[in-house]
């Protein structure tokens, strides 16, 4: 198992999004772009592929172990971390646009009985007389 197996694995059973493990990797003063960290998460044979190192994997776990317990002179329940976590998951930008108001434009209201079907009536058809009826086999 690699390091980059390991760092997906963590990923995964964490719910971590790219920018919290930057925020972790910050906590132990290891600086890394959000790039760089989707670099090890891509497939092997993939072109921009990269091994994560033992460094990076040595201060990402130095980091998450201050980002659940905390510090000795501040420590954290990591299960309240963890449910927080949880609790500000940030939406996709697509679902935002959907349900936020101030992306759409009001519509203009159209008045009452006025719609382009409201004087055509629906044509009532039997669905049974759409079909003809063809035997299997030559009937004589």
């Amino acid at each position: 198992m690699t390091n980059n197996d390991i760092f997906k694995k963590l990923r995964v059973a964490l719910q971590l999004r790219d920018d919290q493990i930057v925020e972790i990797l910050e906590l132990v003063d290891f600086r890394i772009s959000k790039g760089e960290i989707g670099n090890f998460f891509r497939n092997e044979d993939h072109p921009k592929y990269v091994d994560c190192g033992d460094q990076v994997l040595r201060n990402f776990l130095n980091g998450l172990v201050i980002y659940l317990r905390g510090t000795k002179e501040n420590p954290k329940n990591p299960m309240e971390v963890l449910k927080t976590n949880a609790a500000n998951k940030i939406p996709l930008q697509k679902e935002e646009q959907k349900n936020s108001p101030s992306s759409k434009k009001p519509a203009a209201k159209k008045p009452f009985g006025k719609s382009k079907f409201a004087d055509k009536k629906p044509v009532k058809s039997n669905p049974v007389e759409r079909f003809k009826f063809k035997p299997g086999k030559d009937s004589k």
